[in-house]
């Protein structure tokens, strides 16, 4: 398996014959243009064969949409964004839509629907706002590994029920403060709920309000067996 951050919240990860894109929020990510990349959507993208969406607001949506009429591709997420995206779709899409506790089964790998503590809605390009359900967080279950994207949250309590449930290997984990858990409270959270081998940090170093770099969640994680892997646009993370 190899996982692969995008900026902000999406990562691209690659399995057997998948390639599974997380929140793919690329177009209009100053940090996806500033990268590597240089802001090109399609090399990124390429060989997509399922995007899975944590919520609905518009910097985790992203190019969800065109990245699905491109590719065909299946788009896994809540009910509500399934619906969504579906109408506004002018040649149709592929879904799998489910909702909190639910768990999808791709054929290569599984995805569960967890809690999230957070928002989830779409401003549309007029201004009006679409209500797309609750928030979650995501469990990957591919290639003899289990990787748990926490989407946007702050820390709660049940994420022990989480670890005793899925026993996630992998954590990408939002530090970015202001819309998610700052550093301090991610580490916190990794520390007393996980027994993560490794931690991916991600929804930081995109805009001004948000932590500018992981610096403060490497330090708090010190102390930790964790490792933490701080990755740059485009690099590639191999289990």
């Amino acid at each position: 398996m190899k996982i692969i951050w995008l900026g902000h919240s999406a990562f691209r990860i690659e399995f057997n014959n998948t390639v599974l894109l997380i929140d793919p929020f690329l177009t209009g990510n100053p940090a996806f243009t500033d990268s590597d990349y240089k802001g090109d959507v399609a090399s990124a993208t390429k060989g997509c064969t399922h995007i899975a969406l944590t919520h609905g607001h518009n910097d985790h949506i992203g190019d969800t949409l065109e990245i699905l009429e491109r590719s065909g591709a299946t788009l896994i997420a809540n009910y509500e964004i399934c619906n969504y995206l579906t109408s506004v779709s002018e040649i149709g899409i592929k879904t799998d839509p489910g909702n909190t506790g639910g768990t999808l089964d791709q054929g290569e790998f599984t995805i569960s629907l967890v809690q999230a503590l957070h928002s989830s809605s779409f401003e549309q390009a007029d201004g009006s706002v679409v209500y797309l359900g609750n928030p979650n967080g995501l469990i990957i279950n591919a290639a003899g590994a289990s990787v748990y994207h926490m989407g946007d949250t702050d820390i709660f309590g049940d994420m022990e029920l989480i670890n005793r449930l899925y026993h996630p290997d992998i954590g990408l984990v939002p530090i970015g403060d202001r819309f998610t858990m700052g550093s301090q409270t991610a580490a916190f959270a990794c520390k007393k709920y996980f027994n993560f081998e490794v931690v991916l940090p991600c929804h930081y170093g995109t805009f001004e309000i948000i932590e500018p770099n992981a610096d403060k969640f490497i330090e708090a994680m010190k102390e930790s067996s964790t490792k933490v892997i701080v990755q740059k646009i485009g690099d590639k993370f191999k289990i």
